[in-house]
């Protein structure tokens, strides 16, 4: 086992790489749905589907936190991820809310949306 910081700092980094992966899906969803690449908008989607799955089923809490939890006593809203604590605060209701409307904006597009 490593020494807690250095389990904490890769945890840490592990949390921001995959919270970065699924922000970027979230962000690719509608700048995909408008170059027309459905397919992908698609795929990017059902990948933040799943994350938003294991974050149900975890009572709305990412895995990682309940195991940095365990290497420190502190509880600031970033103490699990290298993000700025207002970002990682406010996480759910910005990227969420931009998540919907991607899924909007890819179901217009599905239906005929600007292309037809």
């Amino acid at each position: 086992m490593m020494p807690a910081p250095g389990a904490l700092r890769a945890i840490k980094l592990a949390h921001t790489v995959v919270w970065a992966l699924f922000a970027g899906c979230v962000l690719a969803i509608p700048v995909l749905t408008w170059a027309g690449e459905l397919r992908y908008a698609a795929l990017c989607a059902m990948a933040v589907a799943v994350e938003v799955l294991v974050l149900a089923f975890n009572r709305w809490r990412c895995p990682l936190t309940d195991v940095a939890a365990r290497y420190t006593s502190d509880r600031a809203d970033n103490f699990d991820i290298y993000l700025p604590e207002w970002l990682a605060r406010h996480n759910m209701a910005i990227f969420g809310t931009l998540y919907v409307s991607g899924l909007a904006f890819l179901g217009w597009a599905g239906f005929g949306g600007p292309w037809e």
